[in-house]
């Protein structure tokens, strides 16, 4: 067990901490809980690659852990009304067909690496970024005005583009 899985670990774990912090109005823990969930994200990777730890573990349990994360946050603010259902409904249908094609691939004994393209740690980013933007205008009060607009159309186009991107490479490795 690496630093960085140990790392992605706690990431998993944080998880329900900050959804029951959200479902009961705690803002500021939840903002608090999801930017040390979110800078956990980076520094993992980081880690791995600076002192070379990556692992096979790595791979697979890091990715979860960001799909977890998201995934949960998203939905749990499209709950409470803090986020557009329109805009949950498109990042978690991303993330279910890209999980449904590996494992697709596996069972038709293709199995695919995990492999994130640079638009994907990208749209992470900004995905994690929204999140802590939206849980800090709840938790200090304050209005995210045009600029929720904005954000929420680039995430879904980034987004759709990231899908694209990964269903063409499904499609060429599920091909050949």
């Amino acid at each position: 067990m690496t630093i960085p899985n140990l790392i992605s670990v706690f990431r998993l774990l944080i998880v329900p901490v900050v959804i029951v912090a959200i479902l009961e109005g705690e803002w500021l823990a939840a903002f608090v809980l999801f930017l040390v969930a979110g800078i956990s994200d980076g520094l993992d990777g980081w880690i791995a690659r600076r002192f070379d730890m990556r692992s096979e573990l790595g791979a697979v349990i890091d990715p979860l852990a960001d799909k977890a994360l998201l995934v949960s946050i998203y939905v749990t603010l499209a709950i409470v009304g803090a986020m557009e259902e329109w805009l949950v409904v498109i990042v978690v249908s991303r993330d279910v067909m890209i999980v449904l094609a590996y494992v697709v691939s596996w069972i038709m004994d293709r199995p695919i690496s995990v492999k994130p393209i640079f638009a994907s740690k990208v749209n992470t980013a900004l995905l994690i970024t929204y999140a802590v933007t939206v849980l800090a205008s709840n938790a200090f009060a304050f209005s995210l005005g045009p600029f929720d607009e904005i954000l929420s159309v680039g995430i879904a186009i980034l987004t759709a583009f990231t899908l694209a991107t990964y269903l063409v490479v499904w499609l060429r490795h599920m091909s050949a």
